[in-house]
């Protein structure tokens, strides 16, 4: 059966950096998200007994060494889930820059996870799904569910999975994604967490992160934005500090992102209520109300060097396309 999903990548708020298991990919700590209806992936997966191996295709190009290492090992969890020994093929396409710190790998294993295990004639439950797809990469699990999303740390891989909080609908905001470098970063997320404990502010940034899930629950479920902006801006600053301080340290800041963060602080000193983050990488995303994204962009304009400007609301999470 030949199944296509497509699946959204998401931004985190709350960030996680730093695993308690590295092999089941639980994280450190519980994070908060909210996953972007224009930044996803599409996935085709069929399983065909004429095929001699596992075929995999990304963004038009062949994939071999690590990459498809870790693609196959997903295919032979799902093919041990069903009980089935049969080859793959998949082909995935982004529309964003993949590797760029963007959360492709979480949109691109969420959908191989939805895609791959109906083609495998399973049928899972949402829960299922998350914990799943979060075996293939960590933040994969966010893309599973709709609209805001926790992700609970757990103790154990069946309690370490993503839900929705709130609908895509619930809260009219938007994250502008302000692309500055679209080339795969030379130390992926997957090596970077694991210097996460050679930081010498790892402990104190674990310690305070159940009070900031708190806090920016709160926020979303009050639709407090000065509130919920300040506490997201604030984490992004505090998980690249720990990037920096590692051993050895991790920069994924180019120029131009520290000149968007600057200007973003700039924007709200003159009364539009802008927020940033940024995930493993030099792209920043700018958080506002829908009603300034206008604004937002024709400043962004006047800025010398922003490659593409991507606008996000809350979309659903990973489904299958017909």
């Amino acid at each position: 059966m030949k199944v296509k999903a497509r699946a959204p990548s998401n931004i985190a708020f709350i960030k996680y950096w730093g695993k308690k298991n590295e092999k089941l990919r639980i994280p450190a700590n519980t994070s908060i998200s909210m996953n972007l209806s224009e930044a996803y992936t599409e996935t085709f997966v069929e399983f065909d007994n004429k095929l001699s191996k596992d075929l995999i295709v990304i963004d038009g190009k062949s994939v071999e060494g690590n990459e498809k290492e870790r693609i196959v090992d997903h295919l032979n969890l799902i093919r041990k889930m069903a009980g089935i020994d049969t080859f793959a093929e998949v082909v995935s396409k982004n529309n964003f820059p993949k590797g760029a710190g963007m959360a492709s790998s979480a949109s691109g294993f969420a959908a191989l996870t939805v895609a791959g295990t109906k083609a495998a004639g399973l049928n899972l439950s949402e829960k299922e799904l998350s914990v799943l797809a979060r075996l293939g990469s960590g933040s994969a699990c966010r893309s599973i569910p709709d609209g805001f999303v926790e992700w609970k740390t757990g103790v154990k891989s069946g309690d370490s999975y993503a839900y929705s909080l709130q609908a895509p609908g619930y809260w009219d905001i938007c994250d502008t994604i302000v692309v500055v470098g679209e080339k795969a970063k030379k130390v992926s997320s997957t090596e970077g967490h694991t210097k996460a404990f050679s930081s010498p502010f790892y402990k104190a940034r674990i310690l305070g992160m159940n009070k900031k899930v708190k806090e920016i629950k709160s926020a979303l479920k009050n639709k407090d934005f000065t509130k919920f902006g300040r506490i997201l801006e604030e984490e992004a600053i505090n998980m690249h500090t720990v990037m920096m301080t590692s051993k050895p340290p991790l920069f994924y800041w180019l120029p131009k992102t520290l000149e968007i963060m600057q200007s973003v602080i700039t924007w709200r000193e003159e009364d539009l209520e802008t927020y940033f983050t940024i995930d493993a990488g030099p792209n920043v995303h700018i958080i506002c109300l829908s009603k300034d994204v206008k604004k937002v962009r024709i400043k962004l304009k006047k800025i010398p060097g922003v490659k593409k400007v991507i606008v996000n609301k809350a979309s659903e999470g990973t489904h299958i396309l017909k």
